[in-house]
C-alpha cells in the first residue's frame, strides 16, 4: 500500500479569459469579482486559496454552485492551470513538473471518482476496474486479479462481467471508486462523487468509504455542495464563496464558532446532535457521573443518558477524564442553532 501524502495549497489564483496574467495584480489588490467581469471581461475562478491538506486525511471543499471548488480540485492533478500560486504534494510543486513528470504523477499518485461516474460504457465492470491498471503496463493476469479484489471490497463481486448499463447509479458509482482504488494512489480526489445518488444511496456510500479510509488512510479531497455530508466525512473542512475561502476548521468550529452570517445560514437547520461531540461541548469541572467515551455525539450521549436515568456524565478518553457533561448543556448546544 502507498504511503498517504500531503497537499499544500498556497496563495492559489485562477482567473479565466484572454489574458489572465495581465489582472492578476488588481485580484491581489482587491478587484472584486463583479469588476473584473465587467471591467476586463475575465472571470475571478479562485482568490488567494491557502489550504493545507494532512496526509491520510479526508478534506472536504463544500460550497454552492459557482464557488470555486471543482476549479480547486482539478489544480492537485494540474487538469487546470493556475494563474499564480503553488500545489505542493509532499514538498513538491505539481505545477513545476514537467509534461513527463505530471502523466506520472497522474498516473501513480492522483485517482479521480466523478459525479458522473465516468465509466466507459463498452467496456465490462471488471475491465473498466483494470483500465488504469492497463494504462501503466500491469499485466493482464495481475490486474484482474487486483480489479477482483477491489470489486468484492466494493461489494460488486460477481458483477464483474456487467456493463455498465445493467447497474443501478450506486453500483456504478461503487466500480469507479474500485477502478480508483484498483491504482494504489495515495491521493483520491472526489468531485461531488455522490451528488447524483438517492439519499439512502448517498449515505451507503458514505459509510463505506469512511470504512474504507479506516484502513487505507488515503489523502482524499472530496468536493461536495451538502454540509452533512461535509461534517460526516470530513476531517478538516473548508467553505469556499465565490471562489474564496470563508471558513475552514473541523465540524465542531464550523458548528459551534461559524465565522459570519453565510455560514450561519450553512448550518442553521444541521441536526446539531449528530455531528457535534462531548469533548467539545463538557466542562472540565469535578464531580460524578456515568462514563461515557469521548467522541461520542451528543444525540447518542443525551440517549445513554436518559436511558440510565442520570442527569450528567464523565468524558473518558480510556481510563482518562477529560471532562464534565450535563443534560442541560447537551440542551443548550443543541438550541444554540
Amino acid at each position: 500500500m502507498t504511503e498517504a501524502q500531503s497537499i499544500e495549497i498556497r496563495n492559489l489564483y485562477k482567473i479565466f479569459g484572454g489574458n489572465p496574467a495581465a489582472h492578476v495584480g488588481a485580484v491581489r489588490a482587491g478587484m472584486s469579482k463583479a469588476d473584473l467581469g465587467s471591467k476586463h471581461g475575465h472571470i475571478l475562478g479562485l482568490r488567494d486559496i491557502n489550504i493545507s491538506m494532512p496526509a491520510g486525511k479526508i478534506q472536504v471543499v463544500m460550497g454552492l454552485s459557482g464557488s470555486g471548488k471543482s476549479t480547486l480540485i482539478r489544480h492537485i492533478n494540474r487538469l487546470i492551470e493556475p494563474t499564480s500560486g503553488q500545489v505542493l504534494v509532499n514538498g513538491q510543486d505539481v505545477l513545476r513538473m514537467s509534461e513527463s513528470e505530471l502523466r506520472d504523477f497522474r498516473r501513480t499518485h492522483t485517482a479521480m471518482v466523478f459525479q458522473k461516474f465516468g465509466l466507459l460504457p463498452h467496456r465490462t465492470v471488471i475491465d473498466n476496474v483494470t483500465f488504469g491498471l492497463e494504462v501503466c503496463g500491469i499485466g493482464p493476469d495481475t490486474a484482474r486479479k487486483t480489479g477482483l479484489r477491489w470489486l468484492d471490497r466494493v461489494g460488486l463481486s460477481g458483477f464483474e462481467a456487467r456493463y455498465p448499463k445493467e447497474l443501478s447509479g450506486g453500483m456504478q458509482q461503487r466500480v469507479g471508486l474500485a477502478r480508483a482504488l484498483a491504482s494504489d494512489a495515495p491521493i483520491l480526489l472526489m468531485d461531488e462523487a455522490y451528488s447524483a445518488l438517492d439519499p439512502l444511496i448517498r449515505t451507503d456510500m458514505q459509510t463505506m468509504l469512511l470504512d474504507l479510509q479506516a484502513e487505507l488512510k488515503k489523502t482524499i479531497v472530496f468536493i461536495t455542495h451538502d454540509l452533512d455530508e461535509a461534517l460526516r466525512l470530513g476531517d478538516g473542512i473548508v467553505i469556499l464563496r465565490d471562489g474564496e475561502v470563508v471558513q475552514a476548521g473541523d465540524s465542531q468550529s464550523i458548528l459551534l464558532r461559524p465565522a459570519d452570517d453565510y455560514i450561519c445560514r450553512f448550518v442553521r437547520d444541521v441536526n446539531r446532535g449528530r455531528f457535534l461531540r462531548v469533548e467539545s461541548v463538557m466542562e472540565e469541572t469535578p464531580g460524578d457521573g456515568m462514563p461515557i467515551a469521548s467522541g461520542t455525539v451528543l444525540e447518542a450521549a443525551a440517549a445513554a443518558l436518559t436511558r440510565e436515568g442520570q442527569d450528567a456524565a464523565l468524558v473518558m478518553d480510556g481510563a482518562r477524564r477529560l471532562g464534565r457533561l450535563t443534560l442541560r448543556q447537551i440542551t443548550s448546544a443543541l438550541s444554540a442553532g
